[in-house]
């Protein structure tokens, strides 16, 4: 690694630390040897990171309690996020290359329409691969390994295969679906890779452990996907068809209202990949009309992203959502809106999903139907002259376009508090945070009182039974001996680092001073258990107030040191910091900082 001051560098305590083979300066780094284990100190070197004090970019916003819904759009947004411009781009040229063979202007035969349409399909036909990369940086999972998994969901063979009656695998029935352009199986299957490598690492020997921890999650989660989120989907994907189908005959109205509602949520969990064999058989005969309500729900998403478009004060979404408007009205190109837009802002999915509902009902008693298999859109809408009660479904779509447009354009666009707006919100009410003792936040005060986390017996840094904390190198620390397992915040401040396992704190102190709580030594190997959080990330503390309640007999047993590590982070900024000596109580001063 590169560092930013060598001197700062204790080169004799990092070769001291078990496992380390060799300490070696060359070509301006400085380089740690530890053979096998790479893979596994680097991500502890990692996570160090994160925790030690290096404040983000952006304000995250204060910590809430989520709904599963909302939790899983705000995972699905951030997976796709990376590529959502390049998403937008793909489906505007696929969007134009539609329109251009609509009109005749180019012909499918040409060598010229092969090459283009390559280029635009590709992001869209390859889009679990490409969102391996970030799932796995979500998850934590090797991101090479879980690009070769999704690889494998769209190998050519395979996608060959998707819908053949008959298949086995080992000798257990095999229902491909058409995982090209899908999103939650590869979210799933990162997931899922994520615990198996984190085991596998865990009980495999050093020695072998780099190659064939890759080489098991293949064999392993390749077919556990194909045999499990495949069939699973196609069953739910066949009941809903099947009685989509029934509902036409019964009741056409309720029909065309679910799938009208409902169509793009079936193709945000690939569910849509189920009922296009129905369109299709459909169409064998000359006419489907399971299609029919779709150009309702495609059209009122894209009213929906359009709304946003116009309404929006962020720069950044304006400019998403504009072409991601333009793709999905002119060709059905949804991707970029859904998933750009609609989902992660969710009430213009919500306003998208009423009027794609009402559009669906009068195209159920329309009538409405395709005669050939085109994405619903206003290019395709040549597909559905055939429609008995034509009129009529154009007036359903024109209602579904208005509903979801205007609902979306007066209450579905909030924007996040930016400079621009600053002007026209009211200012936020400022945290309580109350006052450490004695008082930490005025400027002028030149010395700081960093209270304990916990009661018990100080130690000082040098005796501290871990290497990095004793040498200093993540700033002046105290050692305290707990005598209960409540872990309080030594300052009052915001929390900017909490890790899942609940042993360890960053703070960022009302008073600019920067502290690490780390509970007890290497007990990050216990992974969370005995350990239950309190606060999390984002969460603006008071001092005293609880972090976390810790199990110090399950901390013992597992054979690990209950110490608990108080560290300033940012010492280097500070004149001198000290630390107490002798018994403590909770909150009370352990540190003493001079600023």
């Amino acid at each position: 690694m590169d560092l930013k001051d060598d001197a700062r560098a204790d080169e004799a305590a990092v070769k001291a630390l078990p496992g380390v083979i060799a300490v070696v300066k060359a070509g301006g780094q400085f380089q740690v040897v530890i053979g096998n284990d790479v893979p596994l100190v680097h991500a502890e070197v990692v996570s160090a990171m994160e925790k030690g004090g290096v404040q983000p970019t952006e304000d995250t916003g204060e910590k809430r309690k989520r709904s599963p819904l909302d939790a899983f759009i705000e995972l699905v947004s951030a997976i796709i996020h990376p590529i959502l411009w390049p998403l937008a781009g793909a489906g505007l040229f696929k969007a134009f290359l539609q329109m251009f063979v609509t009109f005749g202007w180019l012909s499918t035969e040409t060598t010229e329409y092969v090459v283009l349409n390559a280029a635009s399909d590709s992001l869209l036909y390859f889009l679990p691969v490409l969102l391996a990369i970030p799932a796995a940086k979500r998850f934590k999972a090797n991101q090479y390994t879980a690009v070769a998994i999704a690889g494998a969901l769209v190998y050519p063979s395979l996608v060959n295969l998707a819908n053949t009656d008959g298949l086995t695998l080992f000798g257990i029935p095999l229902l491909l679906m058409n995982y090209t352009s899908s999103l939650i199986p590869i979210i799933v299957a990162v997931w899922l890779q994520g615990y198996l490598e984190r085991f596998l690492n865990k009980y495999l020997p050093s020695a072998i452990r780099n190659f064939t921890t890759p080489l098991l999650v293949l064999l392993i989660m390749v077919p556990v996907v194909l045999l499990s989120v495949g069939p699973i989907t196609m069953i739910i994907a066949g009941g809903i068809g099947d009685g989509v189908t029934w509902l036409f005959a019964a009741a056409p109205w309720a029909a065309g209202a679910i799938m009208g509602g409902l169509w793009q949520v079936f193709v945000i969990f690939g569910l849509h990949w189920g009922l296009v064999p129905i369109m299709l058989e459909q169409l064998a005969d000359g006419f489907s009309i399971l299609a029919g309500p779709v150009l309702g729900a495609v059209l009122a998403q894209s009213a929906a992203t359009l709304a946003v478009f116009l309404r929006t004060r962020d720069a950044a979404m304006k400019e998403l959502a504009g072409p991601a408007a333009l793709s999905a009205f002119l060709a059905g190109i949804t991707e970029p809106a859904m998933y750009g837009v609609n989902l992660p802002r969710r009430l213009p999915l919500y306003f998208g999903i009423v009027g794609g509902a009402i559009g669906g009902i009068f195209a159920g008693i329309a009538g409405a139907g395709t005669t050939a298999f085109v994405f619903p859109s206003l290019i395709g809408i040549p597909a559905y002259l055939s429609t008995p009660s034509l009129p009529l479904l154009f007036i359903g779509v024109g209602i579904a376009v208005a509903v979801s447009f205007l609902l979306t354009f007066f209450w579905g666009v909030r924007d996040p508090k930016t400079p621009d707006s600053a002007e026209t919100q009211p200012a936020p009410e400022e945290p309580e945070v109350a006052e450490p003792v004695p008082p930490i936040v005025a400027e002028d005060v030149t010395e700081v009182m960093v209270g304990a986390p916990v009661a018990g017996h100080l130690v000082p840094m040098a005796e501290i039974a871990d290497a990095v904390f004793a040498s200093g190198a993540m700033g002046t620390a105290v050692g305290i001996v707990p005598s209960n397992g409540t872990i309080v915040a030594p300052v009052a401040g915001k929390v900017v680092a909490a890790m899942p396992s609940g042993h360890a704190y960053g703070i960022k102190g009302a008073n600019g001073v920067e502290v690490l709580v780390h509970i007890g030594i290497d007990t990050v190997n216990m992974k969370g258990e005995g350990f239950t959080p309190m606060v999390a990330k984002g969460d603006v503390v008071e001092a005293g107030q609880v972090l976390a309640e810790v199990d110090l007999d399950a901390i013992r047993a597992a054979g690990y040191d209950t110490t608990t590590i108080i560290v300033v982070t940012n010492t280097p900024k500070q004149k001198s910091v000290e630390a107490a000596t002798g018994d403590v109580a909770a909150n009370e001063p352990a540190l003493l900082v001079r600023r």
